[in-house]
């Protein structure tokens, strides 16, 4: 009996190993998506800013060419003012110029503090590129870094896949069925019990139950957690006659 407990024993250690490494395997996946999504709300930022000089580049366009348009409008009114021969009309129309000129005056004036904010909007998305790619270089090293570690776990469980055939071909093919069926729920499935209090739950076995597990150094099942049990005493090297 005590052989085969062994063997279940070595099954339940590399399974712990796989376990160990899948859930921190599991933390890869989370911190890579994490980096994805900070380099995806940097990246959307600068598109963010960039089209804020377009907009403002548009606007500046805009504004140009109503100025360019207003200039030559009173271009053609000048030109006609000497044509004029009422005074109420040459008035009228010299009114209408003065007009046009101050509207262009104060188009010039909003086209000069433009110009000075589509300059700071440049130089606002120049910092923030040299910022987006100097953290791009650090995401990106740490993504690299994760996706190494990410490999070399899925190798390492691999590798303990293997192994497991090989241990689980040992094991009692009844052990092995009842063990399988409670790994699937939790894990350990086989716990040792130690001065009649089962490892798993932490609570006390029947004496009678924890007796025979001593005498029998077989196993049995947990009344309260339902885990592969047995007395502690099956797995230590037997003492030298």
């Amino acid at each position: 009996m005590r052989e085969k407990l062994k063997a279940l024993a070595e099954l339940q250690k590399v399974d712990l190993e796989v376990a160990s490494l899948q859930k921190a395997a599991d933390v890869h996946p989370r911190q890579l998506a994490e980096l994805e999504r900070e380099l995806g709300a940097a990246r959307s930022a600068i598109e963010a800013e960039r089209n804020r000089v377009a907009d403002i580049e548009r606007q500046k366009t805009t504004l140009e060419q109503n100025i360019t348009d207003e200039k030559d409008k009173v271009k053609k009114w000048e030109a006609r003012l000497a044509e004029q021969r009422s005074t109420r009309e040459y008035s009228a129309l010299a009114r209408e110029i003065d007009i046009a000129k101050k509207a262009n005056q104060t188009m010039a004036d909003e086209l000069v503090e433009l110009s000075k904010t589509l300059g700071a909007a440049r130089e606002a998305v120049k910092g923030k590129e040299a910022e987006f790619s100097t953290r791009q270089q650090q995401l990106s090293a740490r993504m690299a870094e994760l996706r190494q570690k990410q490999s070399q776990s899925e190798g390492q469980v691999k590798a303990l896949s293997g192994k497991r055939s090989q241990v689980a071909s040992v094991v009692d093919a009844t052990l092995l069925r009842r063990y399988e069926t409670i790994r699937k729920k939790k894990l350990p499935a086989m716990v040792g019990v130690v001065a009649g209090t089962c490892q798993g739950c932490n609570m006390n076995v029947p004496p009678q139950l924890y007796n025979n597990l001593r005498v029998s150094l077989g196993t049995d099942i947990c009344p309260s957690c339902n885990r592969i049990i047995y007395a502690v005493e099956a797995l230590e090297t037997p003492a030298a006659k």
